[in-house]
């Protein structure tokens, strides 16, 4: 085990640390209210629902080799396994992380001018590395030749810059000597002496840290339930002591077994987790009374793969965000850092782009619900309220050619139409009925132009009946 150190500066921290935990924790949790009643209401779910947008980063060893393992390039972080690297050989990456080009001020001014809320990134993912200073365990940053604690100077820069820090931590461990099952391709690693019980308690002494060093943290974001060894009985006992810990945390399903495989619902009741966590897809129709959030990469891959160029462009991006956040889900965003700690150039070209449109746009995006339509054919809509009124946020994917933009179904009266960028008032007319909003010619904004719509109260709609045949 490793010793404690403390000095001035990581005193000054903790104290920091310990204020701030304090001051977010009371304003998650609702200050009167219990966690139990919080998650009744919803409340405990308010600021995430509300920011829609967060990024992912997936970083660790399986950085250093890029992908690449004996001429083939088709992995990322999963390597270890996709390349079945013996452990001795895979631990001796450890030697060569040493990202010094890492700034953290920088990766979370990159994610705020991109218009994310908050930042998950994998303090532990499955090849067991830790990117903080963990007492339990020497495979972690502090044993690199970089010796420092990446996770507590992300969550100095989030405090500073009002980003919401998260952890996506692993149930699995390739690494851990008490981790069962071994992968089945480890045929001469023992599992001797193996105890998964003592690995469980190795995992809930990382959650205290994780949940005391840093502040108050958003989200506890799970991964690696799937094998055979975790229990429905082992989510429910984590659940609560993680919220034991934090009462304001938010706790995805994959801490439980109830996950339908990429989709990622939660199939029953009896199933622990807050939100549900569709894997590289967006439901093709909302969810209505569930959390959700899709996490999605940039690329084809987590972790980084120089050679995986199959970028999405910024406009495939907004259009995904405005998609679901129109089914009232979140967007989580993933971003695999270079093992030198900088951010590959197209990733950083897509964040600014997806942020030039958020800061005219975004309050199309932030405390929407989902839309009162069931399909639109030009795009998509978002809703908020408004006192007695609602905004119709209008995302226009396809524009009219002929500079009309015809909204069906809308029973409700018309007070103002205009566009979001810039606030040109558009000319209207069809109350109680088809609405056709009159619209410039050239389109504003190709990627995604939006038109808002002031109603009188809530939406009403009648969908246009479907004659079938028989």
């Amino acid at each position: 085990m490793k010793k404690l150190i403390i000095n001035n500066m990581m005193m000054k921290r903790g104290f920091f640390n310990f204020l701030t935990m304090v001051v977010i924790t009371l304003f998650l949790a609702g200050c009167a209210q219990s966690p139990s009643e919080q998650e009744k209401d919803g409340s405990l779910m308010d600021w995430w629902s509300d920011a829609r947008f967060g990024m992912f980063i997936h970083w660790g060893l399986y950085s250093i080799p890029a992908g690449e393992w004996n001429g083939s390039t088709g992995h990322a972080e999963w390597i270890r396994t996709t390349a079945q690297i013996p452990l001795e050989v895979y631990d001796t990456l450890i030697n060569y992380f040493n990202p010094v080009k890492f700034d953290a001020d920088e990766w979370v001014r990159m994610a705020k001018d991109a218009g994310m809320k908050y930042i998950v990134i994998t303090s532990k993912h499955h090849d067991g590395f830790c990117l903080f200073d963990s007492e339990f365990t020497d495979f972690d940053v502090m044993s690199t030749p970089f010796k420092r604690d990446i996770l507590g100077e992300l969550a100095d820069a989030c405090h500073k810059q009002g980003i919401v820090l998260c952890f996506y931590h692993s149930i699995m461990d390739w690494h851990h000597p008490d981790y069962l099952p071994r992968r089945d391709w480890e045929t001469t690693r023992t599992t001797e002496g193996a105890d998964m019980e003592r690995y469980i308690t190795y995992l809930k002494s990382q959650f205290k840290e994780l949940t005391t060093k840093y502040g108050a943290v958003g989200v506890l974001w799970f991964d690696g339930e799937w094998e055979n060894t975790w229990t429905h009985e082992r989510g429910v006992d984590i659940y609560n002591y993680v919220k034991s810990l934090q009462p304001g945390i938010i706790i995805n399903n994959r801490v439980d077994k109830g996950r339908s495989g990429m989709q990622g619902m939660t199939a029953s009741d009896e199933f622990m987790g807050d939100f549900g966590t569709p894997e590289q897809e967006v439901p093709a129709k909302g969810l209505p009374g569930v959390y959700w959030e899709s996490c999605i990469t940039l690329n084809n891959n987590w972790g980084y793969n120089r050679a995986d160029n199959n970028w999405k462009s910024p406009g495939s991006v907004i259009r995904m965000l405005a998609d679901i956040a129109s089914k009232g889900g979140n967007l989580l965003l993933n971003i695999g850092p270079r093992a030198d700690g900088t951010f590959p150039g197209q990733s950083i070209e897509t964040l600014s782009e997806v942020g030039k449109w958020m800061l005219k746009n975004s309050t199309s995006i932030y405390g929407t619900s989902a839309s009162p339509f069931s399909s639109l054919a030009w795009g998509r809509c978002t809703v908020k309220s408004d006192g007695r009124n609602t905004r119709l946020y209008l995302h226009v994917f396809d524009w009219p050619e002929d500079g009309i933009l015809l909204v069906p179904g809308l029973a409700n009266d018309v007070r103002k139409a205009y566009l979001l960028a810039g606030g040109k008032k558009l000319e209207y007319s069809g109350d109680e009925g088809d609405i056709v909003i009159k619209v410039p010619k050239e389109v504003p904004d190709a990627n995604n132009t939006v038109v808002v719509l002031l109603i009188k109260g809530k939406p009403e709609v009648f969908d246009t009946p479907v004659i079938v045949k028989e």
